[in-house]
């Protein structure tokens, strides 16, 4: 089994107590945000193969990584160069590449990878400054990831009612930021990936398979995968998006480009629902809950190992 943990939410940054607590527990519930349902899965490291992390904000959870120790891990951390205007709560970009580095570092390169996402353009926030801000961050990270993944502003209507500014970035501004960011990524190494943008940027070396693959993981963890066929993948690129525990509308980074938050004021008021004993994220189990209990295997190929 894969779990996910930040397609909806940043459980690193903000709910690390809680993540933990269900560690030392041994399992989670998770609340299916479209009809209520509530999954219970299991955190057994012999059934987990992977642990798939998705922060702008890791260091409160690598402040206790050794507890996560038994787990295989992969963590997706976002690093973009937007000021608090754009990404409210979020560390200045700069310390949160010190935690990437650091994570890289413990866990290995293959473990970590680089998310410079979404990207949007306006008069502060121009192609060059785009440009530069990559290249400095490029220089920084090289030592410790072998990969960065970009995309483009999705303008769904939260975004757009977030962030009214917004506009669509045009085909001719993607290809010259592709064109740079590849050059940039050449000189240090680095592997260029796009997930669900089409294939538009391939022409320069970019890889659009996706940014969470079978092949991403299996590096990752260090073993083969034989995953059923079409499991985890419900999206337009070949990610294996896992087990979701997470929920919408509980971010409280107050990014104003965010897909996962209806606005603050109900994120806020969900944080004061959210119990750290609690084997869900928010609330409790109440009376008249079902709970189903997901029994799903190992799927590591045990017959082959990648060293």
């Amino acid at each position: 089994m894969i779990i996910n943990t930040g397609t909806r939410t940043d459980i690193p940054a903000f709910y690390s107590k809680w993540f933990l607590n269900r560690i030392e527990e041994g399992f989670v519930l998770s609340k299916n945000p479209y009809n209520n349902q509530i999954y219970k899965y299991n955190f057994n490291p012999k059934t987990v193969d992977c642990i798939c992390f998705c922060s702008k904000n890791p260091k409160p959870l690598v402040r206790n990584l050794d507890i996560l120790s038994d787990y295989r891990q992969f963590w997706f951390t976002t690093i973009n160069p937007y000021g608090k205007d754009i990404e409210v709560n979020v560390p200045d970009y700069k310390k949160v590449i010190e935690t990437f580095n650091e994570l890289s570092q413990t866990l290995g390169i293959n473990c970590v990878s680089w998310r410079y996402d979404p990207i949007f353009i306006t008069d502060k926030y121009s192609i060059d400054f785009h440009i530069e801000k990559f290249e400095e961050m490029a220089s920084e990270l090289h030592k410790y990831t072998s990969d960065c993944t970009i995309s483009f502003i999705d303008l769904y209507p939260k975004v757009l009612r977030n962030f009214p500014e917004a506009r669509e970035v045009t085909t001719d501004e993607r290809l010259e930021i592709g064109k740079n960011f590849a050059r940039i990524a050449d000189e240090y190494d680095i592997q260029m990936k796009t997930c669900v943008e089409g294939t538009p940027l391939d022409q320069f070396g970019f890889d659009s398979s996706g940014c969470m693959t079978q092949q991403v993981l299996e590096k990752a963890i260090g073993n083969n995968l034989k995953v059923p066929k079409g499991k985890y993948r419900n999206r337009e690129c070949n990610c294996l998006m896992g087990r979701d525990i997470g929920l919408y509308n509980t971010c409280m980074h107050g990014c104003k480009y965010c897909y996962a938050n209806s606005n603050m004021k109900l994120v806020k008021k969900n944080q004061k629902l959210h119990n750290p004993d609690s084997p869900l994220l928010i609330g409790d189990v109440k009376e008249g809950d079902v709970v189903k209990e997901v029994r799903e295997p190992s799927y590591i190929d045990k017959q082959t190992r990648l060293f």
